[in-house]
């Protein structure tokens, strides 16, 4: 696992953070950062944007523990995505990309979907 990741980080029990798993994840998410550095937002502020841009029935819902981070996501409501941008982030990550199961199995059989 990469140094970026502490050893006490709870990252390190799910699967889309292991192994092989993670390089593909990571792969998926360079047309992201590079989007980002592009508009001068953070990641997480053009994931919001997204999320914003896909309709008025969509609701970002962002938890955080700083207020810094609460910040950054307000952020994201001053941004603004062109049809284009919008459907490039939907064509990089496409729905079921993701390599690994979101949480360990144990956590899994809990979650209803």
């Amino acid at each position: 696992m990469p140094a970026e990741i502490p050893a006490d980080d709870r990252r390190r029990d799910h699967p889309r953070f292991q192994d092989e798993n993670l390089q593909k994840n990571l792969d998926l998410v360079r047309p992201l950062l590079d989007m980002a550095k592009q508009k001068g937002c953070t990641p997480g502020q053009l994931a919001l944007a997204w999320l914003l841009a896909r309709g008025r029935d969509i609701v970002p819902i962002p938890g955080t523990k700083r207020k810094a981070r609460l910040d950054e996501n307000a952020g994201a409501s001053q941004m603004s995505l062109t049809p284009a941008e919008v459907t490039a982030l939907q064509d990089a990550v496409p729905v079921g990309a993701a390599a690994g199961t979101r949480y360990p199995v144990p956590t899994m059989k809990s979650v209803y979907i």
